[in-house]
């Protein structure tokens, strides 16, 4: 299939593409990787009047620490992320994250910046900056920057609280505390599908080995990536046994209705990702005591 007709306008600058952007009379999308809203388009579930290219932007394209954060510029490619040496030492839920996006060759084009603003449920990135108390950094030519955290970004499938003039620039993420394990666990029927399941896990320990703070995030789990606060608080104050992990995988799954398919259905699902919660907590605080 092909996509309707479209204007297109190939951004020299950010100033450009935010213009392009306040233009109220037309519906204007910016073009990243492509490797989301091109099937759409093509599939006719979008149709924008205009497309913005932002790849000549290599201003918003880099990987670098500020205050011990890290921020990760709207357009870099999701395989620079995969190979980065900073986030593998030190950001490495994000490093686990991204090898279970789709294929080498989808990786190579898709930017970060394009995977959170599509809002894909099932999508890796948005669960484990959810996961990870991310910011992103929006801009619009009328109204300025704005900071917005990642678990209030998404709305339901595919909607997000970006207003149609504004562009995503940059993802900051918080430096993890010491003695922090994380932990990315995903199910797809082969490697590269959309997971049925999945559970971005981060677990941090005191002095005495007991759980001082953990954050978990589920994908696939309903429209919008899922923060099990009842599994975090489970796991306060305990030490991280397969008891107290069981325990806490079943508090993370009560109430959420994952949608069924031919895949799965939806009870098939939810007992899904109590498991993989159950493994992930494992795991991460596996590494946090090593």
């Amino acid at each position: 299939m092909k996509p309707p007709p479209f204007d297109y306008v190939r951004a020299a600058s950010v100033e450009e593409a935010l213009e392009c952007l306040d233009d109220r009379s037309l519906e204007v999308k910016p073009l990243a990787g492509g490797q989301s809203l091109v099937p759409v388009m093509n599939f006719r579930l979008a149709r924008p009047d205009r497309l913005v290219d932002l790849n000549r932007l290599g201003e918003l394209a880099y990987i670098r620490r500020g205050g011990g954060a890290l921020r990760i510029g709207a357009l870099t490619r999701q395989r620079a992320l995969e190979r980065s040496p900073l986030v593998a030492e030190h950001f490495t839920l994000l490093r686990d994250a991204i090898e279970w996006v789709a294929h080498p060759q989808i990786r190579n084009r898709g930017t970060v910046g394009g995977s959170i603003a599509h809002a894909d449920p099932a999508a890796e990135l948005p669960v484990a900056l959810v996961a990870l108390d991310a910011v992103v950094h929006v801009v619009s030519r009328r109204r300025g920057m704005r900071a917005i955290p990642a678990a209030e970004l998404f709305v339901t499938h595919l909607t997000t609280t970006l207003e149609p003039d504004e562009l995503l620039v940059e993802i900051e993420v918080p430096p993890v505390a010491p003695r922090t394990g994380t932990a990315f666990t995903e199910f797809a029927r082969r490697h590269g599908d959309y997971g049925l399941g999945g559970a971005a896990v981060s677990v941090t320990l005191d002095d005495d080995g007991r759980v001082a703070r953990s954050a978990i995030a589920l994908l696939a789990a309903g429209p919008v990536p899922v923060r099990a606060s009842g599994a975090e608080a489970a796991l306060a104050g305990r030490a991280p046994g397969a008891a107290a992990a069981r325990e806490a995988a079943a508090a993370a799954v009560e109430g959420i209705e994952p949608t069924g398919d031919i895949h799965g259905s939806s009870r098939y699902r939810r007992d899904l990702i109590r498991t993989l919660v159950e493994r992930g907590i494992v795991q991460a605080a596996e590494e946090a005591g090593a």
